[in-house]
C-alpha cells in the first residue's frame, strides 16, 4: 500500500476514506470556531451576547464564502489542468485565485466595516442585541481577508495532494481559537470582545501558515508565484464556484430569516435555541462538506483525464458512503440531542427544553443534506457550475425560504424547525434527477 495517495490513483473504499478524512476533519475544526465562541459566550457572558453572535455570524459567513467560491470553483479548474498534464498553467491559475481572494477580501471588509450599523439595523437588531453584534463584528471584520484565504486553502491543500498538511494547519488554528477563548473570557474576562479576538487569532494561524508554505519551494503540486490577470479564468472560477458561494450566502440569508421568524414567534429564546442547532448542524454537516470537498479534486482530475471508469467508481462509492454517514448522524442527533443542548444552555431550564425539542425535529435534515451537498459539489468538480449553482439555489433560496415562511403559518414554531428538512428532501429529488439526466454527458453512470 502506498503511503502517498495521488489524484491519479484508483480509489477503493479504504483509499477514499483515507484521502477524504483530513478534509472532513479540517471542515469540522473550521466549524468549531463558532461553536467554541458560542459555548464560552453563552456560559461566561450570557444569553443576549450569545444571541448577538448567532445574529451576526450569518453576515460574516456570507462575506467569507468568497473564499469558498475561489477555492471550490478555482480548485476544480486547477485539478482539471493537472489531469490534462498542464502543471504550469495549474500553478498560474492557483496564484491568480489566491491573489484575487486577498484583494477582494480587503475591499469587502472596508466597505462592510463602514456600513455595519445600518446593515445590522436592517436585519432587525436593536438595543443590546445591536450593541453586542456591532462589537463582535467590528473586531472580526479586519480579519475578513485572511478568513477568505483560510476557506480557500482548505480546498487547495487537497488539490495540491497535501490533505494531511491542511488538516494539521486547521488543527493548529482550531486549538489557537480554543486556547484564547478560554484565556480571554475565562481568565481575563474580556467577554464578547475576547471571543471575537480569539476567533481572529485562530483565523490568522489558519491562513498565514498556508501562505508561507505555498510561497516557498515545497513538495506539493502547487506554489504561489508570478501570474497575470486572466479575466476568463476568473469568470470561470466564479461561475464554477458559484454554487458554493450561493450555498453559503443562501445559508446565511436563511439564518437571518430564521432569526426574524423566531423573534416574531418566541423572542430571544428562539434565536438562542436556533443558535445551538446551528452549532450542532455546522459540525455534523461539516462531515458531508468535508467529504464533498475532499473528493472533488479527484473527480475533477479524472474528468480532465477522461477516465470514465474511475468517475463511475467514485460516484457509486460516494453515494454509499453518504448513505451510511446520513444514518449515523441522524441517530447521534436523536440520542445525544439533550446532552448537546445542555452544554450550551443548561443554565436555563425553559430554553433547554425548547432547544432539545427543536434538535430532535431538525435532526431529520441529516437524512437528506449529505446527498444535496455531495450532488452540488459533484457538478462543480465536473466544471458544470450552472447545474451545481441551480441545485444550491433551489435548496436554499427557493425551497428553504418558502418553507420557513409558509410552515409556521400552519405549524407555528415546529414549522420553523421542519423547514430545512422538507427543503433538503425536495433538493435531493432535484439533484438525483440531474445526475440521471446528465449520465451520458459525463459517463459516470
Amino acid at each position: 500500500m502506498k503511503d502517498t495517495i495521488q489524484l491519479s490513483d484508483h480509489f477503493d473504499y479504504s483509499r477514499l476514506i483515507r484521502f477524504t478524512l483530513p478534509s472532513i476533519i479540517m471542515m469540522i475544526f473550521t466549524s468549531i470556531y463558532g461553536v467554541v465562541d458560542g459555548y464560552f459566550v453563552s456560559n461566561f457572558v450570557g444569553k443576549t451576547p450569545f444571541a448577538a453572535v448567532n445574529f451576526i455570524m450569518p453576515l460574516i459567513m456570507i462575506l467569507g464564502s468568497v473564499g469558498f467560491m475561489f477555492g471550490a470553483g478555482g480548485g476544480a479548474l486547477v485539478a482539471r489542468s493537472l489531469g490534462e498534464g498542464k502543471k504550469e498553467r495549474a500553478r498560474r491559475l492557483f496564484s491568480l485565485f489566491v491573489y484575487a481572494t486577498a484583494i477582494s477580501g480587503t475591499v469587502i471588509a472596508i466597505i462592510i466595516f463602514i456600513f455595519l450599523r445600518p446593515i445590522l439595523q436592517l436585519m432587525g437588531a436593536e438595543g443590546e442585541l445591536l450593541k453586542n453584534a456591532l462589537l463582535y463584528g467590528r473586531i472580526l471584520l479586519p480579519f475578513l481577508p485572511i478568513f477568505m484565504l483560510q476557506f480557500e486553502f482548505t480546498s487547495f491543500f487537497i488539490t495540491a495532494e497535501k490533505p494531511r498538511l491542511g488538516l494539521i494547519v486547521t488543527l493548529l488554528a482550531g486549538c489557537t481559537n480554543m486556547f484564547f477563548d478560554a484565556l480571554f473570557m475565562g481568565v481575563f474576562k474580556w467577554n464578547l470582545a475576547g471571543a471575537a479576538i480569539a476567533t481572529g487569532l485562530g483565523i490568522l494561524v489558519g491562513a498565514i501558515i498556508p501562505l508561507i508554505y505555498f510561497s516557498r519551494p515545497n513538495s506539493s503540486l502547487l506554489r504561489l508565484g508570478r501570474t497575470k490577470i486572466n479575466g476568463v479564468a476568473l469568470l470561470r472560477a466564479c461561475t464554477n464556484g458559484s454554487s458554493e458561494l450561493m450555498s453559503n450566502i443562501a445559508l446565511s440569508i436563511v439564518s437571518m430569516l430564521y432569526n426574524l421568524q423566531l423573534l416574531k414567534y418566541i423572542g430571544e429564546n428562539g434565536v438562542a435555541a436556533y443558535g445551538v442547532i446551528m452549532y450542532i448542524s455546522t459540525v455534523f454537516l461539516a462531515i458531508f462538506t468535508g467529504y464533498a470537498n475532499g473528493i472533488a479534486p479527484v473527480t475533477g482530475y479524472h474528468f480532465g483525464a477522461g477516465n470514465h471508469a474511475e468517475l463511475k467508481n467514485l460516484l457509486q462509492k460516494s453515494l454509499k458512503l453518504v448513505t451510511v454517514l446520513a444514518l449515523i448522524m441522524f441517530a447521534l442527533a436523536q440520542l445525544l440531542g439533550g446532552m448537546m443542548a445542555n452544554i450550551f444552555v443548561g443554565y436555563d431550564a425553559e430554553l433547554l427544553q425548547l432547544t432539545i425539542h427543536a434538535i430532535r425535529i431538525y435532526a431529520f435534515v441529516y437524512l437528506f443534506a449529505g446527498f444535496a451537498i455531495y450532488s452540488s459539489s459533484l457538478f462543480t468538480a465536473l466544471s458544470d457550475g450552472i447545474t451545481s449553482a441551480l441545485i444550491a439555489f433551489l435548496r436554499s433560496l427557493v425551497f428553504e425560504i418558502s418553507m420557513v415562511l409558509l410552515l409556521p403559518i400552519f405549524l407555528k414554531v415546529d414549522g420553523i424547525w421542519l423547514s430545512a428538512v422538507l427543503a433538503d428532501m425536495f433538493t435531493v429529488i432535484v439533484a438525483f434527477s440531474f445526475i440521471i439526466a446528465k449520465r451520458k454527458r459525463y459517463h459516470y453512470y
